[in-house]
């Protein structure tokens, strides 16, 4: 399977924007936020290296950042980090529905890598 190259990127900028953070404004909170965050997204593009199908915690950091860093761009304005991280996220999104599309569909229904007990699933009958 090959590397998710697009999603280590993004970890990459992620995590970088968070170290300039730091770097420049000595800002505690971005250098945690962008190495947790980073730190999650590499964690999610290295599944989705080994199995398409495990894109969920790439999806839901992705949407956790979207969503945080949209909430800061609209009442900041400014574009520089929020907005492009928001346009980021929401890229990597719009990807992973575009690669999940194409997934056969037993595998698109993968919800987590933890299946349900038997009772739990519908349509069986025990």
């Amino acid at each position: 399977m090959p590397a998710d190259i697009p999603g280590f990127l993004y970890a990459g900028a992620v995590a970088a924007g968070g170290i300039f953070g730091y770097y420049k404004a000595g800002s505690v909170p971005s250098l945690a936020a962008g190495l947790l965050f980073g730190g999650a997204l590499a964690y999610g593009a290295y599944e989705v290296s080994k199995d398409p199908a495990n894109y969920s915690s790439q999806l839901a950091t992705s949407s956790i950042l979207a969503g945080i860093m949209g909430y800061r761009f609209y009442n900041s304005g400014k574009i520089m980090p929020a907005g492009v991280v928001c346009l980021l996220s929401v890229a990597m999104i719009i990807r992973i529905a575009g690669r999940q599309r194409e997934l056969p569909d037993h595998e698109q229904l993968q919800i987590s890598s933890f299946p349900l007990p038997d009772f739990l699933q519908f349509g069986v009958v025990p």
